[in-house]
């Protein structure tokens, strides 16, 4: 069987060795340089290009660019090529501190670096700290929230729900179950100013409060259809009467087993709740992992009745809130539209290992990564 070209082989200096290092472990690297970094590392260690692409999921060609551009230039090769254009006027190492100081820092007087009070720190302009932050794809002006959860059931908790996303079982109903509590029915002070072309649609920022209701749901994951019914009050007591709902619905359909997916909320677990599923077999209750509600698919039509229906309306009183959300129900069971589950467990207990592994202490992190390449 033909073979391709030998691999060129690597040797690397210490000073060489930490700095490959620091680039693949420190967190805060650019993913590019990261790879490269890792390349050079499993090259110098003897690897052969395939099982270096294999265990870094690349191509053979990647890893073998690489390696031959650091046996060519060592660590200037792991850069991009220079563009066409005008001369650079601001170096490597300013770049690099650029990116050090953003991500690894914090000003005396503020949470976050500017561009302007960065750019004042290491003596550049305004101009060329945006464009870096924007190479880099780096914002420190926003901030995104998690919530990694401490269920020491977890990943059972992940695989179950998952299972039967991805493949319920013959014969059953998968439905995701929960309540959007709390909707308020807001009317504007004003009456709205409708869209025009230019400009859009305004609404007055005050508003009067009409009273609340909840919205009790079950998503069957199949179809996409939705069993829905209002509320004025969210206790054990309208969730047993929405629960008897759902037999009723479903009493059509019988021998079927009803897989139903809730979180942790008080109410799903009271003690009159577990004996109706007691006295009711065909339902099998699943819960999702404490501060994983992400796993329950009802929460993601409960962001789309939002953002389409409750969110920029306006009602005078609940009742009429409760109609509308009824009149949106019936619309959407008209044509309803299943949403695709694609990640699979083994994926989803990946990524949270790796947020876990990023807020480990710093030595934890570099033990990890000392394991690695």
């Amino acid at each position: 069987m033909p073979r391709g070209p030998k691999p060129t082989p690597i040797t690397l200096t210490d000073d060489e060795r930490a700095k490959l290092t620091d680039w693949a472990c420190r967190p805060t690297s650019a993913q590019r340089l990261a790879l490269r970094a890792h390349i050079a590392l499993a090259a110098a260690a003897g690897h052969p290009n395939a099982a270096i692409a294999a265990d870094l999921r690349v191509t053979v060609p990647t890893v073998r660019k690489w390696r031959d551009r650091f046996a060519d230039r060592r660590l200037e090769g792991l850069a991009d090529e220079p563009r066409p254009g005008a001369p650079r006027t601001i170096t490597d190492e300013q770049v690099e501190a650029a990116v050090t100081r953003t991500l690894e820092s914090r000003p005396a007087d503020a949470t976050h670096w500017s561009t302007r009070s960065l750019a004042r720190a290491l003596g550049l302009s305004q101009t060329a700290v945006a464009r870096i932050w924007h190479t880099f794809g780096l914002k420190p002006h926003r901030r995104g929230s998690f919530k990694l959860s401490t269920d020491p059931f977890f990943v059972e908790k992940v695989r179950d729900i998952v299972g039967l996303y991805l493949a319920p079982p013959d014969r059953a109903i998968v439905l995701c179950v929960d309540e959007k509590s709390q909707v308020q029915a807001l009317d504007r002070t004003q009456p709205a100013q409708p869209l025009l072309p230019g400009r859009p649609e305004k609404a007055s920022h005050d508003y009067v409060r009409h009273g609340t209701t909840s919205l009790f749901a079950a998503l069957d994951v199949a179809t996409g259809k939705v069993i829905g019914t209002c509320h004025r009050r969210h206790r054990h007591q309208e969730f047993l009467a929405f629960l008897d709902h759902l037999d009723a619905t479903l009493a059509r359909r019988p021998r079927t087993t009803v897989h139903v997916v809730m979180d942790n909320y008080g109410t799903h677990k009271h003690p009159r709740v577990r004996e109706w599923f007691v006295r009711h077999p065909q339902f099998v209750p699943h819960f999702t992992p404490t501060s994983s509600s992400w796993l329950n698919q009802v929460e993601r039509f409960f962001a789309q009745i939002t953002e389409r229906r409750i969110r920029r309306g306006a009602f005078k009183s609940v009742a009429e809130l409760e109609q509308a959300i009824e009149d949106y129900l019936r619309a959407h069971n008209q044509k309803p539209r299943p949403f695709v589950w694609t990640k699979t467990a083994d994926l989803i207990l990946h990524k949270v290992r790796k947020l876990a592994e990023r807020l480990a202490p710093p030595e934890n992190q570099q033990r990890t990564c000392n394991s690695g390449h």
